[in-house]
């Protein structure tokens, strides 16, 4: 089923008096529910809203220094690690071999140049370079796992 057939069957729906379709078509299914009730029940909660904006005002007080707080501090992490990521689609491996020591554990000291990882892909074995100076401060991704282009794998503390 792509997408269109699929936005067609919900368009009819919502234009017929049925209330409920299901389709099962080569091994998928889709089920589409026009539920009328759903409409009648939200003027309940807004008849109800003269009592809420009394609570309201107190409410947005407290929450805006919590949610300030946190963005400064996730400003600090991007300044004080730097991401390295993959350039390809392939599998995470930490050492050259299965019986081998990893390249890299976390709060060993990297250079520019040195291997971190190697990404298999197509049996081609790609080395992954560290590109600044610091201190592995986290391995992100777990030993013969798939990752996918651009996904974090280290943070290197600078």
């Amino acid at each position: 089923m792509d997408l269109s057939y699929i936005k067609k069957i919900i368009r009819l729906v919502e234009n017929s008096h049925v209330d409920e379709v299901e389709i099962e078509e080569e091994g998928k299914k889709i089920r589409v529910v026009k539920n009328r009730n759903s409409v009648a029940t939200f003027p309940v909660p807004t008849s109800s809203i003269p009592a809420q904006p009394v609570a309201q005002p107190s409410l947005p007080v407290p929450q805006p220094p919590p949610a300030e707080a946190p963005p400064p501090a996730k400003t600090e992490e991007k300044k004080k690690y730097h991401e390295i990521r993959s350039p390809i689609v392939g599998t995470f491996y930490r050492a050259p071999a299965p019986d081998a020591e990893p390249f890299v554990e976390v709060g060993d000291e990297v250079q520019p140049g040195q291997t971190l990882c190697i990404i298999e892909a197509m049996k081609l074995m790609n080395e992954i370079e560290c590109d600044v100076a610091g201190k592995v401060a986290a391995i992100l991704v777990e030993n013969g796992k798939p990752v996918e282009y651009n996904q974090v794998l280290f943070h290197i503390e600078t």
